[in-house]
């Protein structure tokens, strides 16, 4: 039965599982997963802009600028004027953010390999580049093939 399951039921089941997962282990930190995400990317990239944090959550922009919203209120990320655009915002980590985000960066890369334990490095790349084909064909016009 288990390889007659339709794919994208075990991609909804896998996305619930790591979703409760992140879940279960950032609330102890006061953050939902967007959050901590979120502040995770602000900290990897450098001075990203908010749509650079959503297009690499692949998030939508208003649940993004939610996301970073919090984090602003909190005083874990500031943003300021971009010298090269001015209409654009860049974020950082704070003094207050920086002093939370070594711990929190230890738990992302436990949590990023957590779901990938006992698998070889191929099986890895062959399950990212299908998975990035599937959501190719599900991005066309009208999700058709």
């Amino acid at each position: 039965m288990r390889q007659k399951e339709p794919v994208g039921v075990l991609i909804a089941v896998a996305r619930l599982r790591l979703r409760q997962m992140v879940a279960s282990r950032v609330a102890a930190h006061g953050l939902t997963p967007q959050q901590f995400w979120a502040l995770i990317n602000i900290d990897e990239a450098d001075g990203p802009s908010l749509s650079q944090i959503a297009e690499r959550l692949r998030m939508d922009a208003p649940r993004a600028s939610r996301a970073v919203t919090q984090l602003l209120k909190r005083r874990w990320v500031a943003a300021e004027g971009d010298r090269g655009d001015r209409r654009r915002l860049r974020l950082r980590l704070t003094h207050s953010g920086r002093g939370k985000i070594a711990h929190l960066r230890m738990l992302a890369a436990k949590l990023r390999s957590a779901a990938f334990y006992g698998l070889m490095r191929e099986e890895e790349a062959t399950l990212r580049a299908l998975l990035h084909k599937i959501i190719a064909n599900l991005d066309r016009p009208g999700g058709e093939a």
